[in-house]
């Protein structure tokens, strides 16, 4: 191993030390590091966690094109890994790790990663999700992070936002501009909507419609490409091209077909039903309010709209903690409905389920969502008995304990099992099953 590769080798061996906050238990990498800084001339702030990008260049602008390392051009290979460890002690280290971040150190970050994906040859933003998604054109010279470099950075992006000063960071229109919306940012922005007002507000509202609206699109397309319930041999079907039954067209025909001309007189065309009856619908979705349960209310609220948006479905929201919420006028607009909510703690489900009760007409037509993690603040045997007095009345029971992609969830486990012995296991993972579930029972 040569001198320089020794001495490259030390400077990330510092980095790690100091990104994990043992620089003191390696004493003799800290002394080495800084004396190859000072011997390649280079001021020893670049070696400091607490010294973020910006402010480094306000001291030395001269180094700005130099942070550029530009993958792959000939260079100084020791002073382009003391720059490197410099981007990733600041995206990654120390700081990242406090327990409360301010506005200022959040848009400090985001300038931090903006100059390591320049320098990693990346487009702007592509680290937190924001680039471009399809494989960039040779063309462009940029190339797109791996997924893992991508889900680590917007998950530490997310962090910093849970331990941030949120409402003073709403204040600055520019760098609210910069979030990044998420199930994450939106739980907080709904926690704290209360103690917000002016500018804040209307950046917290911004931010949630965004948000909203970009889910509802996937969702609207999940639906639609989910299997339909089984055909209806009752509707007569269309007498189209498209509908036209070949096979059973000349099965039935062959009777007349005549040898000598070699033809196949057909007397009668038949066609391929594709009918489903669209009879009158009830959609009766009763979502948990408390916090524990945002991602769920947020995916089902949005799913109520789309179905309560066709002509032949009568769809009802309530939403509930402790306290009984009726958001059935709401229920076309997503976006009010989260505004509208309260997370609280308290979960009085049983009461909910009677009081959506009363909204059932014909329990055979009616599908019940229950979004829920199941700890009831009453009795279960009660509420146990609630959901078994409406699955036996007809009722279509959906009990959903959690709608997302990943992560641990905790739903009562004696619901779980009963639930499960009752033939409505609860709902846990993405909305697929959710979708494809309703959709067999309300026809679109």
């Amino acid at each position: 191993m040569d001198e320089t590769m020794g001495r490259r080798q030390i400077i990330y061996w510092r980095m790690l030390a100091a990104m994990f906050g043992q620089q003191e238990q390696a004493p003799n990498l800290e002394k080495l590091a800084h004396e190859t800084v000072a011997e390649l001339g280079m001021p020893g702030l670049l070696l400091r966690p607490d010294i973020s990008t910006d402010n480094f260049l306000q001291r030395f602008p001269e180094y700005f094109d130099e942070m550029d390392l530009k993958l792959g051009e000939p260079g100084e290979p020791l002073r382009r890994a003391v720059i490197a460890s410099h981007l990733l002690l600041n995206s990654f280290g120390p700081f990242t790790q406090q327990e409360t971040v301010t506005a200022a150190q959040y848009s400090q970050w985001l300038r931090t990663v903006e100059f390591l994906e320049r320098a990693l040859g990346y487009e702007k933003g592509s680290l937190r999700g924001q680039g471009p998604g399809a494989s960039v054109s040779p063309e462009h010279g940029r190339a797109l992070p791996s997924p893992e470099i991508c889900l680590a950075t917007r998950e530490l992006e997310q962090s910093l936002i849970d331990r941030m000063r949120l409402a003073e960071l709403l204040q600055d229109r520019q760098l609210a501009r910069q979030l990044t919306p998420s199930i994450g940012l939106v739980e907080q922005l709904l926690r704290q909507k209360g103690n917000i007002s002016g500018v804040a507000l209307e950046e917290a509202k911004r931010l949630i419609r965004t948000y909203v609206a970009e889910l509802a699109e996937i969702l609207r397309l999940e639906v639609q490409r989910a299997p339909a319930g089984k055909i209806d041999r009752s509707v007569p079907p269309r007498r189209t091209a498209r509908n036209l039954d070949v096979k059973r067209t000349v099965w039935r025909n062959l009777p007349n077909y005549d040898p000598e001309s070699r033809k196949l007189l057909v007397d009668q065309l038949y066609f391929k039903p594709h009918g489903r009856k669209k009879l009158p619908m009830d959609l009766i979705v009763v979502a948990d309010q408390s916090g524990s349960m945002v991602n769920a209310m947020v995916h089902c609220t949005i799913l109520a709209s789309i179905f309560a948006s066709l002509p032949h479905v009568t769809a009802h929201l309530i939403a509930f903690d402790t306290r009984i919420l009726d958001l059935t006028p709401h229920i076309h607009d997503p976006f009010e409905v989260l505004i509208r909510t309260e997370l609280g703690g308290g979960t009085m489900i049983n009461n909910a389920l009677q009081f959506a009760r009363e909204k059932i007409r014909e329990p055979r037509r009616t599908a019940l969502v229950l979004i829920t993690d199941f700890y009831e603040g009453g009795s279960d045997q009660e509420l146990l008995g609630t959901i078994n007095s409406l699955v036996q009345s007809g009722v279509h029971f959906f009990p959903v304990g959690a709608v997302t992609s990943s992560g641990y969830f905790s739903v009562n486990q004696w619901f779980r099992t009963k639930l499960k012995e009752m033939g409505r296991p609860i709902l846990t993972g993405t909305p697929q099953k959710l979708i494809r579930d309703l959709k067999q029972f309300i026809v679109i």
